[in-house]
C-alpha cells in the first residue's frame, strides 16, 4: 500500500498524554498526533524510528500524524484508521496466501444486528463438467 504523502523519517522522544508523540526530525523536535490510543508497549522505546505523515490541514493542530515505528528491526503500523485499507490493498493483490483468488471481496457486511465482518471473501463455484 503506498501513502498518499511521502512519510518522514524521526527518532521517538516520547509518547505522553495517549494522543501526543515528541518525535526529533533533523534537529527539530515535533509533537505528533498518536491514532492509536492502545498502550503500543515495546513499540515507545526512546529513539525508536518513527515515520510521520505531514499534515497542511489548518483545521488539524498538529503538523503531523504517527503512522509507523520501527522497533526490532520490524516496521509496526500504528494508525489504527487505515489497518482495513491496508488489509483490503492485501486482499485485492493476493498478497496472502491463504486468502488467494477471490471472485467477490465486500467490505464491512453485516452478519446480523450486532456482527459485522470487516471483509466478506467469496468464491465462485466451478461446475465440474463430466
Amino acid at each position: 500500500m503506498e501513502f498518499t504523502k511521502s512519510l518522514i523519517k524521526g527518532k521517538l522522544i516520547k509518547r505522553y498524554k495517549r494522543f501526543f508523540t515528541d518525535v526529533k526530525i533533523s534537529k527539530e523536535i515535533v509533537t505528533a498526533h498518536c491514532p492509536n490510543t492502545g498502550s503500543m508497549k515495546g513499540l515507545l522505546d526512546k529513539g525508536n524510528e518513527v515515520y510521520l505523515l505531514p499534515n497542511n490541514d489548518p483545521k488539524r493542530k498538529l503538523k503531523y500524524g504517527l503512522e509507523i515505528i520501527k522497533s526490532r528491526k520490524n516496521l509496526v503500523g500504528v494508525n489504527t484508521h487505515i489497518a482495513n485499507r491496508i488489509v483490503e490493498h492485501g486482499l485485492k493483490n493476493n498478497l496472502v496466501n491463504e486468502l488467494k483468488n477471490n471472485d467477490i471481496i465486500k467490505p464491512e457486511v453485516f452478519f446480523n444486528k450486532e456482527t459485522r465482518f470487516d471483509f466478506l471473501l467469496e468464491k465462485k463455484r466451478s461446475k465440474n463438467v463430466c
